[in-house]
């Protein structure tokens, strides 16, 4: 993008929030681990993060569009000399992936796999893609094997760290005091929803995604549960809230990424800089699907 007179604010800041929509596209980690946590079906998860997904993206299109609108000098000049044919030519590159997402999507929605089997199914595929496209060598294998190894054992730890945190707050009875303290504090259901987004937009500011909420949901899902609210909505509501999380200074994770890649090329300030509109688009879209549930709830209800 920066090759094509993209700026750099604009470049960096978009590359690095589009990486935050995989939190609510299926199959998501964050979601897959929630379900769990809160033993509600995945696949209902799966099909309530889609519009939620499909909404971030359009609202990232949407600010695109005003700032470039706003300030042209932030885009290049369209080139009018690519025909249509050449786009669709150019989209070849990308079959690797659909075909793993139609083959998850279809073996996951169609009854053929579980939640758990699509994670292996997608690998299995992707390693399947990389051997035919002569991309797969040994050193990457095993390269990709020791990173799943290191990310799996930081995240079962924490895990399990967060498992017994619930099961000794139910055996003390603390969960149910915090929870009837936090509802005590906070009857009204719009602070009690203001004060769990100032938490997680807090904590999403120094910790990282999957960590944040397995410390956390032991105390807010008995609040949740109480508050007579869907705790299928919530899940997506939430995953939203650990996405923005990733871009937020001053440990935006996304955007150090970014950093590591384009170098001394663009300040980390200037990246920032860029994800900052985006941001208040996500905190938009988080009041919207805190307003209209049935935004979440429709599409899981139509296909139970």
């Amino acid at each position: 993008m920066m090759k094509h007179k993209y700026h750099p604010e604009l470049a960096t800041g978009t590359v690095a929030v589009a990486g935050t929509i995989g939190a609510l596209i299926p199959p998501s980690i964050i979601l897959i681990i929630y379900g769990v946590i809160a033993q509600i079906s995945i696949s209902q998860l799966f099909l309530g993060g889609i519009i939620a997904g499909l909404m971030t993206a359009a609202g990232y299109i949407i600010v695109v569009l005003i700032r470039v609108w706003l300030n042209p000098a932030l885009a290049p000049e369209r080139d009018q000399s690519v025909t249509m044919r050449e786009k669709i030519i150019a989209l070849r590159s990308t079959w690797p992936i659909l075909v793993i997402m139609v083959g998850i999507f279809g073996g996951l929605f169609g009854g053929v796999f579980t939640p758990t089997e699509a994670g292996a199914t997608g690998a299995f595929m992707a390693c399947l893609v990389a051997i035919f496209m002569g991309e797969m060598t040994l050193d990457r294998f095993l390269q990709a094997a020791r990173e799943t190894l290191m990310t799996t054992a930081a995240l079962l730890i924490i895990a399990i760290g967060a498992s017994l945190l619930t099961r000794f707050l139910a055996l003390s009875g603390a969960g149910d005091f915090l929870s009837s303290g936090i509802l005590g504090i906070a009857s009204d259901p719009v602070l009690l929803m203001l004060g769990i987004v100032l938490v997680y937009l807090l904590m999403g500011m120094f910790l990282e995604p999957i960590g944040a909420m397995l410390l956390t949901l032991p105390i807010i899902l008995p609040v949740v549960d109480a508050s007579g609210w869907s705790l299928l909505w919530f899940g997506i509501v939430l995953t939203k809230l650990l996405e923005i999380g990733m871009i937020t200074p001053p440990i935006g994770m996304n955007v150090f990424v970014i950093k590591s890649v384009v170098g001394d090329l663009v300040k980390t300030t200037a990246i920032f800089r860029g994800v900052f509109w985006f941001i208040v688009m996500d905190l938009i879209l988080v009041a919207i699907l805190c307003a209209y549930p049935a935004l979440v709830l429709t599409l899981p209800e139509m296909l139970r």
